[in-house]
């Protein structure tokens, strides 16, 4: 493992092939990856924490008090890309990181080969960008520990709650480690973002989701396979908002066979 900061932002890369790009959610770090790394080795992987997040809450755009959107995020994306030479990739999201990548697949159609969206969403629904606004105002009034709490409940499946403590566990540190402020501001970001213009988008992409995700439920990642040109859904069972922490080992073997199709 190699941490480089780039504009400020911790990216984590290893490895050496083709190059996989890990784009993180609302509340997550580059260690929401962690479990899909093994099956990877023959690809290089860089994970980025963006902008408000994780280790990257100095990062140039919170640092200077410049709106966060998903759009900003997939303009730093671009730059973490050029500052590692890497001309093409593979883009890989999970929740807010899936409406990221799919900006980027339009804005920057080039760099992007394939896209892989794990608890995937279009846009927000009303209800949703009422909810990050509310969070967002909660998380500046009163810390982050009520949310943490609430996001471990909520966003999980009954039997992961149930069966993996140690997944419980990282989701509710995984939100108690971030920046309130960037916390809030990405909150704000996803509450304002907007579909990316799928019918640009030409790149295979995979979409995979749990069948009990109550935050992107399974109806909208049929509406969004549907919506795009080349896409394929791959349903996990028993499975709610964060597939690589809840059913790894399944979450490993569709990434692994989707990059594999795409040599």
């Amino acid at each position: 493992m190699a941490i480089v900061w780039i504009d400020r932002m911790a990216v984590d890369t290893r490895g050496e092939g083709d190059a996989v790009v890990f784009v993180h959610g609302l509340g997550g770090t580059m260690n929401v990856w962690t479990p899909l790394l093994p099956a990877l080795a023959r690809w290089r992987c860089v994970r980025v924490e963006l902008p408000g997040a994780g280790r990257s809450h100095r990062a140039y755009a919170v640092a200077d008090g410049a709106p966060l959107s998903a759009e900003s995020h997939a303009d730093a994306l671009v730059r973490v890309c050029g500052a590692l030479g890497i001309a093409r990739a593979h883009f890989v999201g999970h929740s807010f990181g899936t409406l990221i990548c799919q900006h980027l697949a339009v804005r920057s159609p080039a760099l992007v080969r394939s896209l892989a969206l794990f608890g995937a969403l279009w846009e927000p629904a009303a209800a949703m960008r009422d909810g990050m606004r509310a969070r967002a105002a909660t998380v500046r009034s009163q810390g982050l520990f009520e949310t943490a709490e609430g996001i471990s409940e909520f966003a999980l499946s009954p039997s992961s709650r149930e069966q993996q403590p140690l997944t419980v566990a990282y989701v509710r540190e995984s939100v108690l480690a971030q920046d309130a402020e960037g916390f809030a501001r990405n909150c704000l970001a996803l509450a304002e973002a907007q579909g990316a213009r799928t019918e640009l988008i030409t790149c295979p992409v995979l979409v995979v989701n749990g069948d009990e995700d109550r935050v992107t439920p399974l109806s909208g990642a049929r509406q969004l396979a549907d919506r795009l040109r080349d896409a394929r859904l791959e349903t996990l069972g028993r499975c709610g908002h964060w597939p690589t922490l809840e059913r790894p080992a399944e979450s490993q073997r569709a990434l692994r066979s989707f990059l594999e199709r795409q040599r």
